[in-house]
């Protein structure tokens, strides 16, 4: 029993009655009404799931009704009943926003599956609607920004971005290179009150010395050989907004102290200028060095370091965030397949662990990197190991395989250690246990326990 209910609106009060008795006994709940002024005001006093409504009617017409029933309940399901010679206003009044026309005279069977048809439609809207839904909770739990992570070291970093987001506080990014510095500091800005302000990113190693200062400060005419016009600097540019110091540990000392004012008093002098602007900007920087272990020896000022330190945001190495490791293999394979033109369905089953188990130095770029040249070499449907670079599968073929980062018992990960452990020393001898125990420095007893208890006698 379908339990959908359906308004019937025809001018023949023979059609209405046959039309409700054979929609009844289909399952459905039908009621009448005989022209569109009815229908309409039937529908503002009940729910429908679908309407059958005739085109010729007197009073108000089928289209006319059609018309004024979409404005108030777009989202219903109109199905027009015409004779055959009005088949071009039947397909008018679909393009005005019917779902379907059936043509007079008809058989019962052609309503009740036009019906099933607009049922089926309902359930694949609301099916769609639903995955959207989750897929978009998902995406909210998985990724702030540009960010894809769902590990619990990174959901505690966008805990701290919410909140530090709106505040003017100078916050400190740290991490190593390849960590997503840059992404963290991007998120801060947008999910601010300077979203809609401009964020501009200066990487501090990549100036050459002599002209940081004018590209910080800006430089007014004359100051040098070259400086035929007065020119911004950076954060003049970004004034409103936010101003990204990356790798802020490789500023010279000399600007150090310049920028040590810029924080404490929201100044800025031009080179070559007399007195000085206000500035309204908000400073994120970030570092890959340890500037505790810059300032005790000398290369970066205390004064500074305890200025731009107000809150630091560490980002955890991918090493230490190995569960977000599938789920950015996903995102950069979406994202190289649309670049390259490439339809690549995702990682081998043996490709997978390999990925895992290795260490990832340059962290996220890196596994970018990898990615990115697993499409262009591969030649098949799915990233095979011969498709990563040898020195990835060569360090994971020594590493026990990782645990998932939902289970973290050290009690479990400690068995499927012990057990990786034996059956590489088992693999390497050959099957020899006397040489496996002494490799593995257990007695001889005690590893053949252990194989039992493993099953590892079974393969």
């Amino acid at each position: 029993m379908s339990g959908k209910r359906v308004l019937v609106i025809d001018d023949e009060k023979n059609m209405r009655h046959m039309l409700q008795v054979m929609l009844s006994k289909a399952g459905y709940e039908a009621e009448t009404a005989g022209e569109g002024l009815e229908g309409l005001k039937k529908m503002d006093l009940g729910e429908f799931d679908f309407v059958l409504c005739d085109l010729k009617m007197p009073k108000m017409d089928g289209m006319t009704f059609l018309k004024r029933a979409k404005e108030k309940h777009h989202e219903k399901t109109f199905i027009m009943m015409s004779a055959y010679g009005n088949i071009d206003d039947a397909v008018e009044a679909m393009k005005i926003g019917a779902y379907d026309y059936i043509a007079k005279p008809f058989k019962t069977d052609e309503v009740l599956l036009t019906l099933k048809k607009a049922e089926e439609r309902e359930r694949l809207k609301k099916e769609n609607i639903s995955l959207q839904k989750r897929i978009d909770k998902i995406e909210q739990r998985y990724s702030f920004g540009n960010i894809i992570a769902r590990s619990e070291a990174m959901r505690h970093v966008f805990e701290l971005v919410k909140r530090v987001a709106d505040h003017k506080t100078t916050v400190l990014i740290v991490g190593e290179s390849g960590t997503g510095k840059d992404l963290i500091a991007r998120a801060i800005h947008n999910n601010g009150r300077r979203g809609s302000k401009p964020m501009v990113s200066i990487n501090c190693g990549g100036i050459p010395e002599n002209l940081l200062e004018s590209e910080l400060f800006g430089y007014k005419r004359g100051a040098f050989t070259d400086a035929v016009k007065d020119k911004p600097g950076r954060f003049e540019e970004a004034e409103g907004g936010t101003v990204f110091l990356d790798e802020i540990g490789e500023l010279p000392l000399p600007l150090q102290v310049k920028l040590l004012r810029v924080l404490q008093e929201e100044e800025i002098s031009p080179l070559g200028g007399v007195g000085s602007k206000r500035i309204d900007v908000r400073v994120i920087a970030a570092t890959s060095k340890d500037l505790n272990r810059e300032t005790q020896e000398g290369r970066f000022r205390e004064d500074l370091f305890y200025r731009i330190n107000v809150m630091t945001i560490h980002l955890p190495p991918l090493r230490e965030r190995r569960g977000d490791i599938p789920l950015l293999v996903g995102y950069f394979i979406e994202m190289f397949n649309k670049k390259l033109q490439k339809n690549i369905e995702g990682l081998s089953s043996e490709s997978m662990p390999i990925l895992m188990g290795y260490s990832w130095p340059g962290n996220i770029r890196e596994l970018e990197n990898v990615i990115e040249r697993a499409l262009l070499i591969a030649t098949g449907r799915w990233i095979t190991p011969e498709d990563l670079p040898s020195r990835i599968s060569a360090e994971s073929s020594f590493l026990p395989s990782i645990l998932p980062e939902d289970n973290l018992s050290i009690r479990k990960a400690s068995s499927r250690l012990e057990r990786d452990l034996i059956g590489k020393a088992l693999e390497v001898t050959g099957g020899n246990r006397t040489r496996a125990a002494k490799i593995l420095e257990v007695s001889r007893p005690k590893l053949l326990a252990k194989i039992k208890a493993y099953r590892l006698d079974e393969h």
